[in-house]
This record gives C-alpha cells, sequence and structure tokens, in this order.
C-alpha cells in the first residue's frame, strides 16, 4: 500500500501528515514554508508512494468560506493541473488549530517551547485532519 499525506495549508506555514505504508497510523511530518511546499511535496512523493492527499477546507463556524480557502483552492488547482496522477481532496478542518493547541498543552509542552516553534500547532493539526479523515473512511 501507499501513503495518504494531509496538508494544513497556512498563509505563511504548512503543516504535514502522513500515514505508514499501512495506512494505520497518522504522523506529523513537518512544518514547510508555504512558499516552498509545492517543491516539498513534489519531492517527497518522488521518494515516497503517496496514493492522495487530504487537504484541508477551511471554513468558518457557519459554513461559510474562510480568508484562506481561495489561496487553498489555488494550491489545489495546481496540484490537479500538474499532478493529477495523485488525487487531492479536501476535508473539514473546522476545530483542528483548537484540538492542537489543546494537545499541546494536555502533553506538558513548555511554554518556551510553544512560543518558539509555531510550526508545531500546523503540523499537529494537519496530523487531526488525517486522523479524521482515516477514521471517516473506515465507518
Amino acid at each position: 500500500m501507499s501513503r495518504i499525506l494531509s496538508v494544513d495549508y497556512g498563509k505563511i506555514r504548512t503543516g504535514l501528515a502522513v500515514t505508514d505504508p499501512l495506512q494505520i497510523i497518522a504522523n506529523g511530518l513537518v512544518t514547510v514554508a508555504t512558499s516552498k511546499l509545492f517543491d516539498f511535496l513534489k519531492d517527497y512523493i518522488a521518494k515516497e508512494e503517496v496514493e492522495r492527499i487530504v487537504i484541508g477546507r477551511p471554513v468558518q463556524l457557519n459554513g461559510q468560506p474562510s480568508e484562506n480557502l481561495a489561496r487553498v483552492g489555488q494550491f489545489v488547482n495546481r496540484w490537479k493541473k500538474e499532478i493529477p496522477h495523485i488525487p487531492i481532496e479536501y476535508y473539514d478542518e473546522r476545530f483542528t488549530s483548537v484540538l492542537a493547541q489543546q494537545a499541546i498543552l494536555a502533553s506538558g509542552v513548555k511554554k518556551k517551547t510553544r512560543k518558539e516553534d509555531k510550526g508545531l500547532v500546523d503540523e499537529i493539526s494537519a496530523t487531526i485532519i488525517l486522523q479524521d479523515y482515516m477514521r471517516s473512511k473506515r465507518f
């Protein structure tokens, strides 16, 4: 089998998570500068077999598009045009940042580390998106 990769797309930074090859466990991968995301993903899929990409769909609580949805849409359109053999699909990302921050606090990460490692929330958010996606496909 091959991996599923998830993307928590941000204006400045983007968190990534990936499954194991058997698609059992989701793990945080890395946080990258959004300006380098496309090249990073191209390099990653050249080394690892990726079945699909799941990208967080940023919407507000009322279901209306968030400010970031246009940027995410541009990325998705570019992906579909340049790398059509690996499908990319949206998945609702509401509350993932809040859940990620709660997970960081619950895990005991020190305040100094939380302030210095701003990408940690993005990576954990991508992991939550991927876990939720995998759970939804099982049921």
